[in-house]
């Protein structure tokens, strides 16, 4: 299970790194200014951020790359060859609970989304490898996938 969440966790650097910099360049060009206000109700200094039109698009293109990458990383390369980048790095891939084989590239996917209902249930279907046999969580159980050693 550990294995499981330091893959996530690798995974998903890419994706923060991606936003990030779309919101680091877009919040660092913004109309920044500030005020001293001295109401009665206030703490003397009221500041706002004004993203610019092209900031605002830098965002938008930060979104675009890191759905990309989710695409390809849990799609294309997880459902292809059975493993994420993160898989790889801990040495595991998802494969059929029927043939052993990697599941391609749509059902890739569709455990993806599935785990929707992992975290639905107040994340307990993430758990589910604790304690059952062949370690799947409810994602995996639809699916009919299973995680194995490399």
């Amino acid at each position: 299970w550990f294995s499981r969440v330091l893959a996530w966790l690798i995974d998903n650097v890419a994706v923060l790194v991606l936003l990030g910099i779309g919101y680091g360049v877009a919040f660092a060009t913004a109309d920044n200014t500030c005020a001293t206000d001295r109401g009665e109700h206030t703490f003397g200094l009221s500041c706002t951020s004004n993203i610019s039109a092209a900031g605002a698009v830098l965002i938008a293109v930060s979104y675009v790359a890191a759905l990309a990458y989710w695409v390809w990383n849990w799609g294309y390369r997880q459902g292809v060859t059975g493993s994420s980048i993160g898989k790889s790095v801990v040495k595991f891939r998802v494969v059929s609970e029927k043939n052993g084989q990697p599941i391609g590239f749509g059902r890739s996917i569709l455990r993806q989304l599935a785990h929707v209902i992992d975290g639905i249930i107040c994340y307990i279907g993430y758990l589910f490898p604790l304690w059952d046999a062949k370690r799947q969580t409810l994602a995996d159980k639809i699916m009919s996938t299973v995680c194995v050693p490399r």
